[in-house]
């Protein structure tokens, strides 16, 4: 969250492998769901960070192997937040279709989830919508998702949705418009959202927040203001060069793609120039 995922992610793999040769050990049973849901959820997370680098490859096989540890201790928390993150990669990769899919796979519970959880569900469901084209049933998730986040109770949350805040919730809401908002619908509320990520993010969360940064910068060079547009790169550049994340790398370059329609204006070529 604060550096991005390419720093350490070899050594939470060499965590990860170790770890997992305690299944070949004798485990109390009361203890073997625990620690396949530990194991889950290292998993998960050295999938994320595999994903953040662009190892596709690995962060499929890492997510497969966390959701197998979730199902099979029945943890539905954990079965839930892999899915999620499996939609959000195939979203990522332009496999909108896989991603509805996964997300609605997580649904099929929902009773057993949290409002938080079915919010930030809904969420990856919009967002693979959006990039479809399907206008009504995004917006539909959208609303369905903040049905639910206006319900949560993060005193039942498992701790690691504490990370699915008001910030990630409007950044990803944000993200899910934004296919929409670069065709011209939905735009105000798209930069709304977006911005209420960009200032909500708190300092733990550098990475989110460059994320909505350049997506908004993105939007605005496209349907808004170049020089507005190009003053949210500028800022968002800056923080970026603490991070190693290949998925902010790459929306820097897909913002300076976008920026091509306004070359004449010498701030849009240096902000070209420094991405």
């Amino acid at each position: 969250h604060a550096y991005g995922g390419g720093l350490a992610r070899e050594a939470v793999i060499a965590q990860l492998r170790w770890s997992s040769q305690l299944l070949n050990t004798t485990v109390p049973s009361d203890l073997r769901s625990p620690l396949l849901s530990g194991l889950g959820y290292l998993a998960h997370t050295c999938g994320f960070m595999a994903f953040d680098a662009c190892a596709h490859r690995d962060a499929r096989r890492l997510f497969t192997y966390a959701l197998a540890c979730a199902e099979e201790a029945q943890d539905w928390h954990l079965r839930a937040k892999v899915l999620s993150s499996m939609a959000r990669q195939s979203i990522w990769l332009g496999r909108p279709d896989d991603g509805l899919t996964l997300a609605e796979h997580a649904l099929v519970r929902a009773d057993r989830l949290t409002a938080t959880e079915r919010a930030m569900l809904h969420t990856a469901r919009a967002r693979a919508l959006s990039q479809m084209r399907r206008v009504g049933e995004t917006l539909t998730a959208v609303g369905t998702a903040d049905e639910n986040f206006a319900d949560r109770r993060p005193d039942a949350d498992p701790p690691w949705t504490a990370y699915y805040d008001q910030a990630q919730h409007a950044g990803d809401t944000g993200h899910a418009l934004f296919d929409l908002a670069m065709t011209g619908r939905c735009c105000e509320e798209a930069r709304t959202r977006l911005a209420a990520a960009v200032a909500g993010h708190t300092a733990d969360y550098v990475r989110s927040r460059v994320i909505a940064q350049t997506k908004l910068a993105s939007l605005t060079m496209v349907v808004g203001d170049p020089a507005e547009a190009t003053a949210f790169g500028a800022e968002a550049l800056r923080t970026a060069s603490a991070l190693r994340s290949r998925r902010v790398a790459d929306d820097l370059r897909a913002l300076a793609r976008y920026s091509n329609r306004h070359t004449t204006t010498s701030e849009v070529r240096e902000l070209q120039r420094h991405i």
